[in-house]
């Protein structure tokens, strides 16, 4: 099957203030994956992104009723210590996060970022127990020694910043 391939022309300023344009490739149907070696599983779409916010009721407000997006009701998830309010945007989501408890983890995240911010993406894969067992085999940590329900009732594994560019990553069952 052959990618279909975009290409996005852009210009950028060259030697001599000449302006030449240069062409960018983006693929669009090739599987991120490909071409690692015995690799089982695959990279699907940006589920979500996760955006810490000191407070859930302004924060749903702004989406729901100054952009006007339509969002979730807030929803209690006990075993990840977190409110969670998804936002709707289309072509993914946004997930707002409120700590729910003293040991959650987004309080310590608001501690450090008052404002609040950009807490984590989560991307979809085709099977998370072959990712899992592949990247630990690639020396990428996880923050759980096993997959957890996640909100969307699937099972999620959370990889360790340090091992992803300093972001962290939600995988998230397809």
């Amino acid at each position: 099957m052959a990618a279909s391939v975009l290409k996005v022309a852009r210009l950028s300023k060259c030697v001599r203030h000449t302006c030449s344009p240069t062409l960018r490739t983006l693929s669009t149907s090739t599987p991120l994956c490909q071409g690692i070696p015995g690799s089982v599983w695959k990279l699907g779409r940006l589920n979500h992104i996760a955006i810490a916010v000191p407070d859930m009721e302004k924060a749903t407000a702004l989406y729901r009723d100054v952009l006007g997006a339509q969002v979730s009701d807030k929803v209690p998830l006990p075993e990840h210590g977190v409110y969670t309010v998804f936002v709707e945007l289309g072509n993914t989501k946004l997930e707002l996060l409120h700590p729910l408890g003293e040991k959650s983890p987004i309080a310590g995240f608001l501690q450090k970022n008052k404002s609040g911010g950009m807490h984590h993406i989560c991307i979809e894969v085709d099977d998370i127990s072959a990712a899992i067992v592949d990247l630990k085999a690639r020396n990428i940590r996880t923050l759980s020694a096993e997959p957890r329900i996640g909100a969307h009732g699937k099972p999620v594994m959370f990889l360790h910043p340090k091992d992803c560019d300093g972001v962290l990553v939600e995988l998230e069952q397809a």
